[in-house]
C-alpha cells in the first residue's frame, strides 16, 4: 500500500524516519545547521515493522507502543518506508519521498490508525512555550480507531468530543490528575481511570492508540521538560514504553511506524557561533 500525503505531512514523516536513522547513525551536525527535535510514536497493534531511510534499513523489528527520541536531526529531504519485518524496501506498508526535515522543530511523528481503522501518519507540533510557575501541560491527542471521546479529570469533562486525528491541551496546576475517557456524551469508560503526575515546566502527552473494536486500546506517554518560564536549557522531551494503566485521553499519539509520524513544530533554533578570543585583542 502506498500512501500519498500532503508535504506539510510528509515533512514530519521525513524527520520522524530521520529520526530512526539517528537512532543508528546521527552525526554531529556542522556549525550554523538548523536541527530539529523530533520523537516518533509507534501505535499500530500487531504491526511491527523495518524503518527504510533512502533505501537502507535502519531500523528493524520495531515494535508497536515504543517511542523513539528526541533526535537532533539536521534539516534535508529523506525518502522513507516502512515495510513488515525481513521483507525489501519495494513491499513497503507506508512510504514518503523526497520528505522534507525542516529546521528548528520540536515534533512528534505518530504512525497510527484512522477513526475507520486504515494506517495513516499525523504530524504534531509540539507547543514548547514557556509554562507559568506551577504550571504543568497537558496534551491529549486522540490516534485510535475509536470514536469521539470526552476527557475527565476527577469526573468532570476536561476535554469534550475529541476526535481522531485531533488534540486539546491545556496548562494546569502541577500536581497528580486522575483521569479517564469516555465516549462523549456518556459515562461509559473507555480508558481509566488513571494518575497522571503532571510535574511543574513540563508538557505531558498522551496518545490513545489502537482500535476500540479489536479492543487494542492502550495508551503511549511522551514528557517534554524545560518549560519552566526560566528554562535551564533547550526543551527536549523522553519517550516511553506503552503504559497500559494510563487513561486515553494522555496519549493518543500513537505511532505505527514511530517513522511515519510527522510534524511541523515549535519554534526550537540552535546555533553555535564561535569566537576567537585572540581574534578580539
Amino acid at each position: 500500500m502506498r500512501i500519498m500525503y500532503p508535504r506539510r505531512f510528509i515533512a514530519g514523516a521525513a524527520a520522524a524516519g530521520v529520526a530512526f536513522i539517528g537512532m543508528s547513525a546521527v552525526t554531529a551536525t556542522p556549525a550554523f545547521a538548523a536541527t530539529s527535535q523530533v520523537s516518533v510514536v509507534h501505535g499500530i497493534p500487531g504491526t511491527p515493522v523495518d524503518v527504510y531511510v533512502n533505501g537502507e534499513r535502519t531500523l528493524e523489528n520495531f515494535q508497536p507502543g515504543d517511542v523513539a527520541g528526541p533526535l537532533e536531526l539536521e534539516e534535508g529531504s529523506y525518502d522513507l518506508a516502512l515495510t513488515r519485518p525481513g521483507e525489501p524496501v519495494d513491499s513497503a506498508i507506508l512510504t514518503a519521498d523526497d520528505a522534507a526535515v525542516p529546521g528548528g522543530a520540536n515534533v512528534s511523528i505518530v504512525a497510527h490508525l484512522s477513526a475507520t481503522g486504515e494506517p495513516t501518519i499525523t504530524p504534531f507540533a509540539n507547543d514548547v512555550s514557556a509554562t507559568a510557575a506551577g504550571q504543568a501541560r497537558l496534551i491529549v491527542r486522540h490516534t485510535a480507531a475509536a470514536p469521539g471521546v470526552d476527557v475527565r479529570a476527577g469526573g468532570e469533562p476536561v476535554f469534550t468530543n475529541l476526535t481522531n486525528p485531533n488534540e486539546e491541551s491545556a496548562d494546569l496546576p502541577a500536581g497528580t490528575v486522575t483521569a479517564d475517557v469516555v465516549l462523549t456524551g456518556t459515562d461509559t469508560v473507555v480508558l481509566g481511570p488513571t494518575d497522571l503526575n503532571l510535574n511543574e515546566g513540563t508538557a505531558t502527552i498522551v496518545y490513545a492508540i489502537g482500535s476500540a473494536q479489536d479492543e487494542s486500546l492502550a495508551v503511549v506517554a511522551q514528557t517534554i521538560s524545560g518549560l519552566h518560564s526560566s528554562p535551564d536549557g533547550v526543551p527536549s522531551g523522553t519517550g516511553g514504553m506503552a503504559d497500559n494503566g494510563l487513561s486515553l485521553g494522555w496519549y493518543l499519539l500513537a505511532g505505527f511506524g514511530v517513522l511515519l509520524l510527522v510534524g511541523g513544530g515549535g519554534l526550537l533554533a540552535r546555533t553555535r557561533v564561535a569566537t576567537s578570543s585572540a581574534g578580539r585583542r
